[in-house]
């Protein structure tokens, strides 16, 4: 029943307890933070078929080998060798598309030490794993108090339980450096379990919790983004974006990731945009630059300097030929023969400004004469 179905999404499974007591967890693909599609699916080659992609809570996961000789597949729970004790991970890749995973982390099979996976996963670790996790929400609220009686200027942004209960993972943040060797002792003594600190940024929390962009789509750093690049504001600057914070920042409060995936784009276009450094000279008055639009490598100029009223466009090709001819003393006629060229992009119909054209005529006439015929058979 639904009612009994648990849906635990940080780890891209749920999880529900049968009639007979039994827990039985599923593997659901889409619900995993950093998803990779395998589009080498059926493709089998012997030499890839030991290595396997195993994944544990949010973004961690890693390469593991099978030396067990049990015959594992895509959503198989399985128990991995870990620093110390073993854990409980979900496998999510199997096949080529693993080989493609170890190139883009630059792991080399034959160099590589590649941890273990020792078997599936039985119905008593699948208890004990889910134990554990369960204690995570209490300890990671438990631990930002002791955090809070030390005075550390730090922040517990999560808390990840190994899969036999003996170790956790405590995820913070913090803009310098912290000592918490006293706050390690306190949470070895309030939990009873090995503690492991990771320091993680910003840009990674909100990748943890998720969320939707104000583009309407899933968090980039919660999607897809596996490594965080850096962001300055002249990304932003040779876009011709607007230099508001509450605009370019994004939901973990820093620069929008996305503000890096045209520049590449924008810098080659304004290549073709002429600097200027002067009005544009003509016959009836100065030109001043108003706006640039980059991509279409059109710019816009007006007779009032700082006025947006009325802007004419030119090409960036004409601008040029515009200023060789001021640096020769030419003064062209005027801007606006030109701009008009420009502008007329649309040429209107007959029907254009008649509002009855979005109507049904066909309709309309056969409501007609059904009315007419209605009219005559009551007369």
């Amino acid at each position: 029943m639904i009612e009994n179905k648990e849906f635990d999404c940080s780890r891209g499974c749920t999880v529900e307890r049968k009639e007979d007591g039994e827990l039985k967890c599923t593997y659901r693909s889409g619900c995993c933070k950093l998803e990779v599609f395998n589009y080498l699916k059926g493709v089998n080659q012997e030499q890839y078929d030991k290595y396997f992609e195993v994944r544990f809570k949010n973004t961690r996961k890693g390469i593991y080998i099978n030396d067990s000789g049990q015959s594992i597949k895509t959503g198989d729970k399985v128990v991995v060798e870990a620093a110390t004790g073993h854990d409980l991970g979900i496998v999510t890749l199997e096949g080529p598309i693993v080989a493609a995973q170890m190139a883009a982390k630059h792991i080399n099979p034959e160099e590589f030490e590649f941890r273990k996976i020792y078997r599936k996963a039985k119905p008593l670790d699948i208890e004990k794993w889910r134990e554990a996790t369960a204690r995570e929400q209490e300890t990671m609220i438990r631990a930002r108090q002791l955090a809070a009686n030390l005075s550390l200027e730090m922040k517990i942004g999560d808390v990840e339980f190994q899969g036999d209960g003996t170790k956790a993972i405590f995820y913070y943040i913090a803009n310098g450096r912290v000592d918490f060797r006293q706050l390690i002792k306190d949470f070895a003594e309030e939990f009873h379990i090995r503690v492991e600190m990771k320091q993680i940024g910003a840009r990674q929390e909100a990748g943890l919790i998720g969320g939707l962009g104000i583009c309407g789509r899933e968090l980039c750093c919660s999607n897809y983004i596996s490594s965080f690049k850096s962001i300055s504001t002249s990304a932003a600057r040779c876009q011709d974006l607007s230099l508001n914070p509450q605009k370019l920042a994004g939901q973990c409060g820093k620069l929008k990731c996305c503000l890096n995936y045209e520049v590449a784009a924008y810098m080659d276009a304004q290549q073709y945009i002429p600097r200027l450094h002067q009005p544009l000279e003509f016959q009836d008055g100065l030109a001043y630059l108003a706006k640039t639009d980059i991509l279409a490598q059109t710019m816009y100029f007006t007779y009032e300097k700082g006025s947006l009223s009325m802007l004419y466009p030119l090409k960036a090709s004409e601008v040029k030929e515009i200023m060789e001819l001021n640096r020769k003393g030419i003064k062209p006629e005027t801007i606006k023969p030109a701009a008009e060229a420009v502008q007329k992009d649309f040429v209107a119909t007959e029907d254009t400004d008649d509002i009855s054209r979005f109507d049904n005529k066909k309709a309309a006439k056969k409501k007609h004469r059904h009315n007419n015929r209605k009219r005559k058979s009551n007369e």
